[in-house]
């Protein structure tokens, strides 16, 4: 009898919450649904009632709710199909949370009032459903830097209302869909300004019929595919175009004649293609700012007289390689970059010199010839000439007061007599000071207090939380990176668009603009609050709302941008609404009381279901932060394992599926449920042998993410266990395909591949990790080769995250490996990324030696040093070399050496950053007739030998690993 009295309570309390609710039944069901499947939501989305409610980033017309904006809420799970059931769902906005996975349901396309679908760095995967295209309303589409697959969906033709498809960085393959009879295409879509498909794997030709007179482009961003064939001539029917960018692909054929009909494009790069034929008559753009048509391989051709009409130039680039040197040929705000890696010929006209806005001429590795007479009527502007290696014979210049140019003329007749060019005759020191310069808006008038740990002064000198991420500029139109001048509109803009939007913005900071291996500028901005110091998540979701949407809207000359967030862990409380207090208050005393029962009840079901979800979500409940592997690591897209589900995949540890073993423990092959390989390294059994450097290894990798770096996909921290779960890496160590274990046949070719892909994933730690990365153990054994041979760097376990109070070093206890380790750090106990540059340069003398750094005593950088000689065939090491690599004597090789040796220079400012080490690796691999990007190689099964009878990679033991003293070996 009590239990059918509660059960009568219950249903009657039940009753009197859904009448009293505002939002539709079976849109609360959804959301409901859509709540259970994600963990770290707001916290007020614990109340009866969405709309009423005020839950953070819910928006509702009458009872149903129309908008979901959750963008930087540091939301982990998936998007399911339950979305489906909000029908009047107008917007979407999940961008910035890395932490939402799995595939894109295809119930999606019932959304189908939807206008703004906003996934902008999130972990989304599989391929797009074809059902987007039931979204006829959509207007914005923003998938970038997911990990999408597959090709792009034919059926996004059908949306006639979009404006902005934006689908770049991710894992997109296939060709470029077009219509055909009853399949759509995009090409149908006529009312859209923006293309970006830019970092995928598109492939094929560009289609012709893409593009047509009845478009309305302003944006076609096409860059680091791999996309062949010739360029179609119907894009320069499209007259709006203001920003082209076909570059880093495998183009083919000459550039259509009709691109003059342009004459609105500021940005035009097509650059690193296989192009052929004439150079492009460019002189009807009269708005170009930034023209790049380097390392393609135009026809033999005199420099162009065109150049002199146009006006605005600030920045002509003819030479075969460009030079990071403080900014002075990356102009203030136009750069006409024309062509690299070719013959330019004939005289250089003085005249050139006169264009008002020149700042920089970079002509270096050409043929050009004559005398060159700059004389005194050159611009107020300019500040760099750039001839080095060409056939100039004489040069006449007079300095001007006011005026300071630097000419760069070596390499040319006139550096080989006596008088005045000999001041000209020597390459300045570089100087990259400006990547670490901060800019405030509005500008500082106090003096910054002493804030407490995690806090920043901001440019009021209040303490305070700040919303922190990346601005990637994709088309700027000027590069003086270290000119604050530039800074000034972007930042008063930004703040003037948060403010109009009535966003809690108080100041913001700019700072450390970059430039990485696509061109884009990257600009680090810090965001602070207004009268509190932190944002609660209501000011987050606005703010990221403005910038994953486009709602802020750069000045013209920074082009088209995306938004990176980082995290943010500093929210402010969030106030629950008392509406449903009150109203159970009014109603009466047995009112109330029903209330209370049922509040109990829902409460205690609560806390059961968070306990369990924590239990699945939360894998270090249990981590224990008394013992020396430290506190609870953070985390970024890493899976946790259970113990039995290693054991499963790995046959119960099965020795036949143990690959390798090492002072860590032991290596196994692992499959998945999914059929997928993996490698599981697991410590030594009750041993914290290490404990520190598995944490390090699962913050780092958890949140790094890139082709040439080795994949976390998970870990185990159970039953005193620490395993690490990586991608499967078919093909072993460098060092055991060198030392021949492997029977992998590395040529030449090969060998420069690699180099340059341990180059790429090692800019991308110093560059665009967050935090920067310093790996601090760089060798051959911790660089993995998969199944196309493409370097993966690994082994994150002495690695150092460099943080905002450690920008030019870490001062920290040596450790390394022996004969790679920098001189300078040894010897200072002070860490920098440019001690990494010293190991790769190490790691280069033995892709061109295979002799371990320190062999019978000796030790090779000495060795290489005191064996070459200038002039001479192969600088004289043919005694050393490889031999594999010596028949026939490979291209480039000399180069190869030169930069080995820059970068093993035992003082680190004399070495090279990790941008300009890619770039210089790019122009050997030229040398030796390699298009640096195409990825294409063929795979181990076309490569010698087996394989078989050599170390899986994951053992970490081939060489010593030093923490202690030892006599470092003299260079």
């Amino acid at each position: 009898m009590g239990l059918r009295i509660e059960i009568c309570l219950l249903f009657i309390s039940t009753q009197f919450l859904v009448a009293t609710a505002q939002t539709n039944t079976q849109y609360f069901a959804a959301l409901e649904a859509l709540k259970d499947a994600w963990t770290n939501i707001p916290p007020n989305w614990g109340g009866p009632d969405p709309c009423g409610s005020s839950w953070v980033g819910i928006q509702c017309n009458n009872s149903r709710i129309t908008s979901i904006i959750l963008p930087s809420m540091g939301l982990f799970g998936q998007l399911t199909g339950d979305i489906a059931q909000l029908s009047a769902l107008q917007i979407v906005d999940l961008s910035y949370n890395s932490g939402l996975t799995g595939s894109l349901p295809p119930s999606i396309g019932n959304l189908t009032k939807l206008t703004t679908l906003a996934l902008e760095g999130c972990g989304f995967y599989g391929p797009i459903p074809g059902t987007i295209g039931y979204l006829q309303q959509l207007r914005f589409l923003y998938l970038s830097s997911n990990s999408f697959t597959g090709s792009i969906p034919s059926s996004i033709g059908n949306l006639s209302n979009l404006f902005w498809l934006d689908l770049s960085v991710n894992n997109l393959s296939g060709t470029i869909p077009v219509s055909s009879g009853t399949t759509p295409g995009l090409d149908m879509l006529v009312n859209t300004k923006h293309f970006h498909f830019g970092n995928n794997q598109l492939s094929g030709a560009i289609p012709a019929r893409l593009f047509n007179s009845s478009m309305t482009l302003i944006h076609v961003l096409f860059e680091s595919n791999q996309l062949n064939g010739t360029i179609p001539s119907t894009l320069a029917l499209v007259l709006s175009l203001e920003v082209v960018r076909l570059d880093r692909n495998s183009l083919t054929g000459s550039v259509p004649s009709n691109f003059s009909n342009l004459v609105y494009v500021n940005v035009l790069y097509l650059s690193n293609n296989q192009l052929t034929g004439p150079l492009p008559n460019l002189s009807s753009m009269n708005d170009l700012y930034n023209v790049d048509l380097s390392n393609n391989t135009f026809d033999t051709s005199l420099f162009p007289s065109w150049f002199s009409n146009l006006l605005s130039l600030t920045t002509i680039y003819l030479s075969t390689s460009r030079k990071n040197r403080c900014g002075l040929q990356r102009a203030l705000s136009k750069i006409f970059s024309v062509m690299e890696n070719t013959r330019l010929n004939g005289s250089l006209p003085g005249a050139i010199f006169n264009l008002p806005q020149l700042q920089a001429v970079s002509l270096s590795n050409n043929q050009l010839n004559g005398i060159l007479d700059v004389g005194t009527s050159y611009g107020n502007q300019l500040k760099l000439v750039d001839l080095q290696n060409n056939s100039i014979s004489d040069f006449i210049f007079t300095e001007r007061v006011g005026a300071s140019v630097e000419f760069i003329l070596v390499g040319n007749p006139a550096c080989s007599g006596t008088g005045g060019t000999n001041t000209y005759c020597a390459i300045p020191p570089s100087n990259s000071s400006y990547s670490f310069r901060s800019y405030s808006f509005p500008s500082k008038k106090c003096i910054p207090p002493k804030c407490s740990s995690n806090e920043v002064s901001s440019p009021n000198c209040r303490c305070a939380y700040p919303y922190t991420g990346t601005l990637f500029f994709k088309a700027p139109s000027f590069s003086d990176l270290g000119n604050s001048t530039i800074y000034t509109a972007l930042g008063s803009s930004l703040l003037g668009c948060f403010q109009s939007n009535q966003l809690p913005v108080d100041s913001l900071y700019l700072s450390n603009p970059t430039e990485n291996t696509d061109n884009y500028l990257l600009i680090s901005l810090e965001l602070f609050p207004y009268g509190q110091d932190r944002f609660n998540r209501t000011g987050i979701s606005g703010i990221a709302f403005v910038l994953s949407n486009q709602t802020f809207n750069p000045p013209s000359t920074y082009g088209p941008f995306s938004f990176k967030a980082d995290p943010y862990n500093y929210f402010a409380g969030n106030n629950l609404s008392n509406r449903g207090v009150i109203t159970g208050v009014a109603v009466g005393g047995s009112v109330v009381l029903l209330l209370a029962l049922l509040a109990g009840f829902y409460a205690f079901r609560q806390k059961r279901r968070a306990e369990r979800a924590d239990r699945v979500n939360n894998p270090f409940a249990s981590w224990n932060p008394n013992t020396t592997s430290g506190g609870v690591p953070l985390l970024q897209e890493a899976r946790c394992f259970s113990y039995d589900e290693l054991k499963k995949y790995t046959n119960n540890f099965a020795e036949a599926n143990r690959i390798g073993s090492g002072g860590y423990g032991k290596v196994y092959r692992g499959t998945l449920s999914n059929g997928q390989l993996v490698a599981i390294k697991r410590a030594k059994q009750g041993s914290l042998q290490g404990g520190l450097e598995f944490k390090m290894e699962i913050e780092l990798l958890s949140r790094i993410h890139h082709k040439n770096v080795v994949g976390l996909m998970g870990f185990c921290f159970e039953r005193a266990e620490q395993m690490l779960v990586y991608e499967y890496i078919a093909n072993g160590t460098l060092h055991e395909s060198l030392s021949g274990k492997t029977g992998i046949n590395l040529d030449w070719m090969r060998r420069l591949r690699i180099a340059l892909g341990v180059a790429r994933g090692l800019q991308y730690l110093h560059e665009l990790a967050n935090p920067p990365i310093i790996h601090r153990d760089i060798k051959s054994s911790n660089i993995l080769l998969d199944e196309r041979l493409n370097a993966k760097v690994s082994d994150f376990g002495l690695s150092k995250p460099m943080g905002d109070a450690e920008k030019s070093h870490i001062s920290t206890q040596v450790k390394g490996t022996m004969g790679y380790m920098d001189p300078e750090y040894y010897m200072t106990q002070q860490l920098t990324e440019k001690s990494d540059v010293y190991s790769f340069g190490v790691v280069l003398l033995e892709l061109v030696t295979a002799r371990q750094p320190i062999e019978k005593g000796k030790y090779i950088v000495r060795e290489v040093r005191q064996r070459m000689i200038r002039d001479q065939v192969l600088y004289s090491l043919d005694e050393i070399l490889d031999p594999v690599i010596l028949a026939p004597p490979p291209k480039g090789l000399e180069q190869f050496v030169d930069l080995a040796m820059r970068f093993v220079e035992e003082e680190g400012a004399r070495r090279p950053g990790m941008g300009a080490v890619v770039k210089e690796i790019e122009n050997v691999m030229l040398i030796a007739g390699l298009n640096p990007n195409d990825d294409s190689s063929s795979t181990s099964a076309t490569h010698e030998g087996d394989g078989k009878g050599y170390n899986h990679p994951y053992t970490d033991d081939s060489l010593f690993v030093y923490s202690g003293t030892f006599p470092l070996a003299s260079n």
